[in-house]
């Protein structure tokens, strides 16, 4: 079975062959997201990417991707078009510790609202689809805005700051670690993040609609 998670902007969905050359463009160097997505890693080599979309297309045409997955693709909700990736590892898979991660490729589609969607639902699928798992975990950096914005808005808690532990351009930046357990996502969102962006919609549609009376 599929899976295609639906927001207001946009939908959490397993890839498509269409997918495949977007995402190779999106891996070519000089992209701005990489500014801020791990900046001190480096990208991918062109024999790695064209193994992982080797692997990506295989999953496709014999649909076999994982019961829980581990990563679904961002994507628009008019048009269906990549704009991103959410994924997911073990930090510990010893103790049901897992981490997450979020990246928008495109930056015509930042601070609009779309990351906000993709890790709020995503967060919801992971506890939804790991029961034995009490918190999720977020790593970033003091450079990434965005990113820190993010956990904030979603109720993630800064839990970790490593003084100085990143390098980018020649400067020093904190390390950052953000967590929500269960039980604070479930008090936080007690409907549920679908329901919580429907809610906010309609409360968005109401105001907009008082204003122009």
């Amino acid at each position: 079975m599929h899976i295609r998670i639906p927001g207001l902007q946009i939908y959490l969905r397993d890839w498509q062959l269409a997918d495949l050359e977007q995402y190779r463009a999106w891996m070519v160097p000089g992209q701005r997201w990489k500014e801020f997505e791990g900046p001190y890693y480096p990208l991918p080599t062109a024999d790695v990417i064209a193994t992982n979309l080797a692997y990506i297309r295989s999953q496709i045409e014999q649909d076999t991707f994982p019961t829980i997955r581990s990563v679904l693709v961002i994507s628009d909700k008019t048009t269906d078009r990549l704009l991103g990736i959410v994924t997911w590892n073990w930090e510990s898979q010893e103790t049901h510790w897992p981490s997450v991660g979020i990246v928008i490729f495109d930056p015509a589609y930042w601070e609009q609202g779309r990351g906000f969607e993709a890790l709020g639902l995503w967060s919801e699928y992971l506890f939804f689809s790991l029961p034995t798992i009490a918190r999720l975990d977020l790593r970033t950096w003091s450079g990434n805005k965005g990113m820190v914005a993010l956990a904030g808005k979603l109720g993630y808690l800064q839990e970790a700051c490593f003084r100085k532990a990143r390098t980018v351009h020649g400067a020093y930046y904190d390390s950052l670690g953000y967590g929500i357990l269960r039980k604070e996502w479930e008090a936080r969102y007690p409907q549920g993040f679908g329901a919580y962006l429907q809610e906010y919609s309609n409360q968005q549609s109401y105001t907009n609609s008082a204003i122009t009376r």
